[in-house]
């Protein structure tokens, strides 16, 4: 992966992460001071929640710039789109 490259959308999916990232700091607190479970659990799933919601921004935003398609609507390199879709 030594493409390199930086969409619009990046700098927003970095502070979803960030914020996200800042969540699960707090849930590993939760857990060490003996917090309810089902609090734990619902943070948890707030945390899963935000890093899918970045991840499918970040495919969606990959399609949107990233995949050409020919003057027919067909994408020529369809092995980019196989291989991003993998992760949905």
């Amino acid at each position: 992966m030594s493409d390199s490259h930086q969409h619009s959308s990046h700098p927003k999916i970095a502070a979803r992460l960030k914020r996200a990232n800042g969540h699960l700091a707090r849930v590993i607190e939760m857990i060490e001071t003996g917090r309810p479970c089902t609090e734990i659990a619902q943070q948890m799933y707030a945390v899963e929640k935000a890093i899918t919601n970045a991840k499918r921004a970040l495919i969606h935003d990959h399609i949107d710039h990233c995949l050409e398609a020919d003057a027919d609507g067909h994408i020529g390199n369809t092995q980019d789109f196989k291989d991003i879709t993998r992760y949905l």
